[in-house]
């Protein structure tokens, strides 16, 4: 199952039978005093900055969030979203909870985008899908509802089915709807780990859907995370997932992603796996 995404010039495209595409989450002022401060003033030096970064590193696409405390956020979104097409030519996940920005943001945007995210609430879903049929986008379904996040993954399942379902009544095909299976700290709970990659080889099996999921989340509160989340990204591209929004500017998930490709056959005869090498042993023979 392909989904296609694209911005003016570039498509992407996130499939199990191609590599690992990876979303790029740093555009996102929550918990980043400073990149929110700029964004509020109206500087966007520092998410064009970012956005090259990640680029530049491997992202394939770029999650853009405005979310910020009493801000116009329809606003923000879109001069966010125009900054970083103005020196990035990736694809993007607009990523608000709030209606009238993402209808601000899918009306401005040229290309087809990634919504970031519906949940399986009726109201919620009621309001998103059509929005994202209108504007021609795919979205990103969450396993979860009104009763929270279940523990059971088959519970994940019914609810993933039921966001596929209404997407479809809405006339929304099968293939622009990724599942998100839910990642969460294993600080807090050292089963969430076992449970989201049992959620993913169940949707994988019974649905087909592609998959994202923040990957950074099951490391959150632990130290030395960037290892944790390495970990995590090969064992998640075994059970079914196809995409990630986390951190491409951190070596470990940039070499685990890869590593990933080339053991499942994703990258023939390890030309992307020997390309990183090279690159990385000129670069170090440069300084």
């Amino acid at each position: 199952m392909d989904t296609v995404l694209s911005s003016r010039s570039r498509e992407v495209v996130i499939s199990i039978d191609r590599p690992f595409v990876i979303i790029g989450e740093r555009i996102n002022p929550t918990g980043r005093k400073v990149l929110a401060a700029e964004m509020k003033a109206g500087r966007m030096d520092r998410v064009k900055a970012d956005a090259i970064a990640q680029a530049a590193a491997g992202a394939h696409m770029l999650d853009v969030n405005a979310g910020i405390p009493a801000i116009d956020e329809p606003a923000l979104l879109v001069a966010t979203i125009k900054a970083v097409s103005e020196v990035s030519n990736l694809p993007i996940c607009i990523d608000s909870s709030v209606m009238e920005a993402l209808e601000a943001a899918l009306a401005a945007y040229e290309g087809k985008a990634l919504v970031n995210s519906v949940t399986a609430e009726d109201e919620r879903m009621d309001r998103i899908l059509p929005l994202v049929k209108k504007h021609g986008a795919a979205v990103i379904g969450m396993a979860n509802d009104e009763t929270g996040i279940s523990m059971v993954p088959a519970e994940r399942l019914a609810i993933a089915r039921r966001i596929v379902d209404r997407a479809a009544e809405y006339g929304i095909p099968r293939e622009d709807v990724i599942i998100d299976p839910i990642a969460m700290t294993v600080a807090a709970d050292p089963t969430c780990g076992l449970v989201t990659l049992e959620t993913m080889r169940l949707i994988r099996n019974e649905l087909g859907n592609n998959m994202t999921c923040g990957a950074s989340n099951v490391s959150f509160g632990l130290p030395d995370r960037a290892t944790v989340n390495a970990a995590f990204l090969p064992l998640a591209m075994h059970a079914g997932l196809t995409c990630a929004i986390t951190n491409p500017l951190v070596p470990e998930v940039r070499r685990a992603v890869l590593a990933g490709d080339l053991l499942l056959g994703n990258d023939e005869y390890a030309m992307r796996w020997i390309a990183r090498y090279r690159a990385e042993q000129a670069e170090a023979a440069a300084k």
